[in-house]
């Protein structure tokens, strides 16, 4: 996909947006490979486990040594971006850090590097598959 902006012009938020479409079809696509006969609805059950803040708080902290310095920066400016909005069931700490994942999904998608968003979703993932079996 490609942009007629920079996307450093775009805001943090607005590339968290995109972020968590692209890693909430991501994560359903490979649970339904992982489990394709399992029904809808607990596929979505299983989903929340991986897409809600605490556990992509968790995968960032996990992957952040994987990441580039630009990568770093653009995680940082969506846990640094102010929200108007907290989810009543989630840490502050761990939203932001989620808001900041999202924002380098959104970015990479974005960008068009799609190898590159494949391997921090894929380790993102599996980071939170582990923490799901875990639980």
């Amino acid at each position: 996909m490609e942009f007629n902006i920079s996307l450093n012009q775009i805001a943090p938020l607005s590339l968290a947006y995109v972020g968590d479409a692209v890693y909430e079809i991501y994560v359903r696509t490979r649970l339904v490979e992982e489990h394709p006969t399992m029904p809808a609805h607990k596929l979505h059950v299983r989903s929340i486990e991986y897409v809600k803040a605490s556990a992509q708080s968790r995968s960032i902290i996990a992957i952040l040594d994987m990441l580039t310095d630009d990568e770093t920066a653009v995680f940082k400016r969506g846990r640094n971006a102010k929200s108007p909005t907290v989810p009543k069931n989630a840490d502050v700490r761990d939203y932001r850090r989620a808001t900041g994942f999202e924002t380098l999904i959104g970015y990479l998608y974005l960008s068009g590097e799609s190898d590159r968003l494949r391997e921090i979703m894929t380790a993102a993932y599996e980071h939170a598959a582990d923490n799901v079996k875990n639980a």
